[in-house]
């Protein structure tokens, strides 16, 4: 029982959750307020704001408000963020730009009477652009913040 409360009651964890909730959650909002709504949404990569960058930075921050900006747990969620946030810009994003270029192509496959590359398109939205990573990261600053403070008193 002891860890189960030690799970809900922590607040590094709650607070990463939570940026990774309202990060994930807002894609929806937005998808559903432009007319495109989704429910894969919910667990689909790429779109405004990065969920990957709130999640992280969510954890970096609750980190340095729990531990310290001095302490080992804080460098790590730092490194960690820095690492996860440059994948989804680059990594993931130029994915995002070579699946475009082979669903283009498989269409001209297709077109042409040829049997395609793939059975199926691949999927496009894989990384971010950076505005989306800029938003992801004030989601997961202020909902952090938010969480951090409201929880305070938990431990």
């Amino acid at each position: 029982m002891r860890y189960l409360t030690g799970l809900l009651t922590n607040r590094v964890l709650i607070a990463t959750v939570m940026s990774w909730f309202f990060g994930q959650g807002s894609k929806m909002l937005i998808d559903l307020v432009q007319g495109r709504f989704s429910v894969s949404r919910l667990t689909g990569g790429g779109g405004m704001p990065s969920a990957h960058s709130a999640t992280v930075t969510g954890l970096a921050v609750a980190a340095a408000m729990v531990y310290g900006t001095g302490s080992f747990e804080f460098v790590i969620a730092l490194f960690f963020a820095i690492i996860v946030i440059y994948d989804a810009h680059g990594v993931r994003y130029e994915t995002g730009r070579q699946s475009r270029a082979l669903n283009r192509l498989r269409e001209r496959e297709e077109a042409a009477g040829e049997e395609p590359l793939s059975d199926r398109p691949f999927e496009e939205k894989l990384g971010h652009t950076v505005p989306e990573i800029l938003a992801g990261i004030l989601v997961g600053l202020v909902v952090s913040v938010v969480c951090c403070l409201l929880t305070k008193n938990l431990a």
